[in-house]
């Protein structure tokens, strides 16, 4: 292979290897700070900053600068996922697959699910959680920052080679046109064999990809379980002597106890995707009828899925919790029991898992079992959404960008959350199992509730990230618009699951199109709104109202500026000392530049 490089290109690059280690071995290394500085050696050139351009965000191990590119990752990632849910939703606009063929169709809801669990929704909150943690508990940074920095930069690739299937086909319908070999682009199709990855399927379908997303998926399991364990050790060891466990936030505790999940969850889905991919590529029987058989699969994703479930919304649950006291003008009510309902969801998730399996035909005396832990789990989830609405009883309500959204979340967790109550029930779930019903109900969960409440937190925290204020109009519009959407996009997915339409087909019965219209319509309003929300945090970050006083909630008058208020007003009080002298012929002082007030500059 190193035969067929031309010797011109092996003497350049050894020569350039030359030049770096000799420039290197020239100046002395300089020496790293955990909030990303770097004090350089060479004389006269003595700071502390971070480097500029792209060369900071690929060294940064600031934990606010992981932060927003966890943020930015999941996002893109959230919005390639909804592109397929979008393709998926145009695609049932008509009962005969016109739009799209039945093998895209399998394949986009695939990576759909993938995408979205995988990739959007643990990134966007483990970023929140890296910029606003150490904030909230005034610490200096994340415990291991580069171990930080390695877990983030792992996400990427893992992205890359779940979704291979469909670059690999673009790829090699761009590249075969010109006159090269594009055999092995095209035999990596995007994969279909659904979200789930059920067995016997996923173990003798022969697209390779298969193989390349089990690794991706792996790959990103490991870099969620190493942003697990810097967060447990971060809330452990780095609060300070003063913030004892009865006074840390109640974001914090969520993040905690999601952390808890990822660190006993994750492995075994890593384990797992191992024992599948030796299916696969060697001849062993794990998942074959003569090993462990089908079931076993479903018993050891099931394990990991269903506490994933809270992996995902319990972040969730504690931005609401820790953004709605704010605007309701008092304290969060019971917030010992908030706690104590977030730990129990933690301990009995790991318990439900097998309400998923109730149609395969297990012992009933197992299936009873299974089904009254599910509905027992109901309860400290109730317990959250009764607190939330007492907190807000007789309270000042102020009815910002930010409580629209946690109002609105609060009114698709109860129509979800009551759909779950139904589901749990084994006679009920006999009947609408594998319908439309289900597709209802966890996503009013997942794309009600969880998208929310990353919004109620972006509108919250965007001037204490930016040093600017977004237009408070257009966001109200955008929250409405998107509780809407998600209304009309799910709840007729409820009654086509009592009507008895399946779900993961693209052709359907013609008595099902006005309710698939309605939820399509649904589903197009739910995209206009994220177009607004860029559009207006885009161009917020451009030219929106510069941020001259940091209590923009006006949390100061219920006792409620917390500590990552605080660290943002004194970034503006220091900014404003050092703004240049008024000018001694108007008096006035100079207008403030945006590094004057960026509260990202560090020290």
């Amino acid at each position: 292979m190193i035969g067929a490089v031309p010797g011109i290109v092996l003497a350049v690059a050894l020569l350039g290897g030359l030049a770096a280690y000799l420039r290197v071995q020239r100046d002395p290394p300089p020496a790293w700070y955990a909030d990303g500085g770097v004090i350089s050696p060479t004389v006269g050139l003595t700071r502390r900053e971070k480097p500029s351009g792209v060369l900071r965000w690929l060294t940064t191990v600031d934990h606010k600068d992981i932060g927003l590119l966890y943020i930015l990752f999941g996002t893109a990632a959230g919005l390639w996922g909804a592109t397929d849910a979008m393709m998926m939703r145009t695609e049932l606009l008509v009962p005969e697959t016109v739009v799209w063929n039945v093998e895209t169709y399998n394949a986009v809801f695939t990576t759909h699910g993938l995408t979205m669990l995988f990739f959007f929704v643990t990134p966007v909150f483990t970023g929140i959680g890296n910029y606003m943690l150490p904030l909230l508990l005034d610490a200096d940074d994340m415990a291991f920052p580069r171990i930080n920095a390695v877990a983030f930069w792992l996400l990427p690739p893992s992205l890359v080679l779940v979704r291979g299937g469909l670059i690999s086909d673009v790829l090699g319908a761009v590249l075969g046109v010109l006159p090269i070999g594009v055999g092995a682009l095209l035999a990596l199709e995007p994969v279909s064999m659904g979200w789930t990855m059920y067995t016997p399927l996923s173990t003798e379908m022969a697209n390779p990809q298969i193989d390349v997303t089990l690794l991706g998926l792996h790959l990103s399991g490991i870099a969620t379980t190493m942003a697990a364990i810097n967060f447990i050790v971060t809330i452990v060891t780095e609060r300070p002597d003063d913030l004892g466990w009865d006074e840390l936030d109640i974001f914090s505790w969520n993040m905690l106890v999601t952390s808890g999940l990822i660190l006993l969850a994750f492995p075994l889905l890593g384990s797992t995707v191992i024992l599948l991919l030796l299916d696969r590529n060697f001849g062993t029987t794990f998942f074959a009828i003569e090993g462990g058989g089908p079931m076993l699969w479903q018993h050891l994703f099931w394990f990991f899925g269903h506490p994933e479930v809270y992996i995902l919304v319990l972040p969730a649950f504690g931005l609401i919790s820790l953004i709605l006291p704010k605007f309701c003008g008092r304290r969060l009510f019971g917030f010992r029991f908030i706690v104590y309902s977030t730990i129990a969801i933690g301990v009995m998730s790991f318990g439900v898992w097998a309400h998923h399996m109730f149609a395969t035909g297990m012992d009933p005396r197992l299936r009873a079992s299974f089904m009254a832990v599910s509905l027992a789990i109901a309860i400290p989830s109730a317990i959250k959404e009764f607190n939330w609405i007492a907190t807000m009883w007789n309270g000042s309500l102020e009815l910002s960008a930010p409580m629209i959204c946690i109002v609105g979340a609060m009114s698709t967790f109860v129509i979800g959350g009551i759909t779950g109550v139904f589901l749990a029930a084994v006679p009920v779930d006999l009947v609408l199992h594998d319908t439309h019903y289900v597709v209802g109900h966890f996503h009013l969960i997942v794309v009600g509730i969880i998208p929310l409440a990353m919004i109620a937190a972006s509108y919250y925290w965007f001037p204490l990230i930016t040093g600017r204020m977004y237009n408070q109009r257009l966001a109200r519009a955008q929250a409405t618009l998107l509780i809407v959407g998600a209304f009309v996009t799910f709840v007729p997915l409820l009654v086509l699951g009592y009507m008895g339409m399946p779900r993961r087909y693209a052709a359907y019965p013609a008595e099902f199109v006005g309710l698939n219209q309605v939820a399509s319509i649904g589903a197009f309003v739910i995209g206009v709104s994220v177009v607004l929300w860029l559009v207006n945090l885009v161009q917020s970050i451009r030219v929106g109202p510069i941020v001259e006083d940091a209590d923009v909630w006006n949390l100061k008058e219920t006792g409620q500026f917390t500590r990552e208020w605080q660290w943002f007003e004194d970034r503006i009080e220091k900014r404003r000392a050092e703004r240049p002298l008024p000018d001694d012929h108007t008096g006035a002082e100079s207008e403030p530049s945006e590094e004057a007030t960026d509260p990202e500059e560090p020290e």
